[in-house]
């Protein structure tokens, strides 16, 4: 055990006690050690309602096939969760079904074993507020459970959606029929994957709409508890919750964002991520990613304060290196300089991250200079223009001032004419009242 790792709100009393296991690869060196991954379970644990009593772990050439960790540490942890009056055992991996089966067995009664990646899916279920949302988390959650149906040996009430199962339990689709058989899950999933593709339909409507009004988006991507959701406050009044707990916001949120020179964006707040985050939870939320593929910048928020800041920065590229991202400009802001002492440890960028910006969104400190940078960057696609606007089309004058950068205006007794660099879609618009032309339809 190590409770010195173990931030001190995560260990007060009540009767949540949760005992942390984790496996050290000898041979498989990491900056991300076994100690900070362990750490990380912990505020997974704390976000999900648990007290952390306890933490260990083992170091192994490769995991125990049966129980991950081998055959001592399995007594111990029995001896552990005794001795600590502990109800779970939250193990830093996703278990195997049999060896899920086998340490419940081996744990007895009365103990939960719950891995990784169904804690996340925990976390997710109570924070999740949408529809779509919703139905991403049970889709998730259907998927993680429809291999472990024939080990499961607690009411399936628990495992997907009861309320009452205590603050680990899967809470989502609220079933309540004690058995759930393969035949059963696997329809739901289908009917679960058709209702979502039926949202993505409804997504890629919104899509085209946005893209009509011609404001570009920036999409704010990166490690949860980075700060992303106090940024989008700090930058629009958006109003979301921010706490300090790991996911505390997962429904994406857009606002409109007014830029230095007069423009105005689309601010897009997206799902956090983290290492290990579960295969089925980010296929389930790939409807919700798409907001990030249609971005014309984005902006990657990074804990600057983090002593694993580079490593969590890899780990929200290696998400997004599966995703059909387009070729956009990248903003890396390194967040709560505020609070960071030496500020020689924001030097990391890498050849990935050749804009990158410190900031504090809690103080205000750099977003000016960020903002700037955000428009130069978003200002690569306009498309520069000289038009002459008839004055019975003064909407479109608007629509140049709204979505485009005006260099010069000349009020004229034909009309308005402008010097402007406005996005793609809103100089086809206004081709036909190119400088010299009177008539025409926008």
């Amino acid at each position: 055990m190590f409770k010195d790792l173990i931030a001190p709100e995560l260990q007060h009393s009540d009767d949540r006690g949760a005992i942390l296991v984790g496996v050290e690869l000898k041979g498989h060196g990491s900056a991300w050690g076994v100690e900070d991954s362990l750490a990380e379970l912990g505020r997974l644990a704390y976000t999900a309602g648990l007290r952390v009593a306890g933490s260990t772990y083992q170091k192994l050439a490769h995991p125990d096939a049966s129980t991950w960790v081998g055959k001592g540490k399995v007594q111990e942890l029995k001896e552990l969760v005794a001795s600590e009056n502990a109800r779970y055992v939250l193990f830093d991996e996703e278990l195997s079904p049999g060896q899920q089966k086998k340490l419940d067995l081996a744990l007895g009664d009365g103990v939960r074993v719950i891995d990784r990646t169904r804690l996340i899916l925990d976390i997710f279920s109570q924070h999740a507020h949408t529809r779509e949302g919703k139905l991403q988390v049970e889709l998730a959650q259907y998927q993680y459970l429809l291999p472990r149906l024939a080990g499961m040996r607690t009411d399936l009430s628990q495992q997907v959606g009861g309320t009452g199962a205590g603050p680990v339990g899967l809470r989502g689709p609220g079933e309540t029929q004690l058995e759930l058989d393969r035949r059963q899950v696997r329809r739901r999933i289908g009917t679960l994957r058709h209702e979502l593709e039926e949202v993505r339909r409804q997504r890629l409507r919104h899509r085209e709409r946005r893209e009509r009004s011609g404001l570009p988006v920036a999409a704010l991507v990166g490690y949860t508890n980075a700060g992303k959701s106090s940024l989008l406050n700090a930058l629009t009044g958006a109003g979301v919750l921010v706490q300090d707990k790991l996911f505390a916001t997962l429904d994406p949120t857009t606002r409109r964002l007014k830029l230095p020179g007069g423009r105005e964006a689309l601010l897009t707040d997206t799902v956090g991520f983290i290492r290990k985050l579960p295969h089925d939870l980010v296929a389930a939320f790939r409807a919700t990613l798409e907001g990030i593929e249609e971005a014309s910048l984005i902006v990657h928020v990074v804990d600057g304060s983090h002593p694993r800041a580079a490593e969590q920065v890899e780990a929200v590229e290696s998400v997004l290196a599966t995703l059909s991202m387009p070729a956009v400009p990248r903003l890396l802001l390194l967040n709560k300089i505020d609070i960071l002492g030496d500020r020689s440890a924001l030097s990391f960028a890498g050849p990935r991250h050749e804009h990158v910006q410190a900031i504090s969104a809690r103080t205000g400190e750099g977003l000016p200079a960020m903002l700037a940078k955000a428009e130069e960057l978003l200002g690569a696609e306009l498309v520069e223009v000289t038009v002459l606007v008839p004055r019975d089309r003064y909407d479109l004058v608007t629509l140049v001032f709204e979505q485009g950068s005006v260099q010069e205006k000349t009020e004229e007794a034909e009309g308005v004419r402008l010097r402007a660099s406005v996005p793609a879609a809103l100089a086809e618009r206004l081709a036909a009242f190119k400088a010299g032309a009177t008539t025409g339809e926008g």
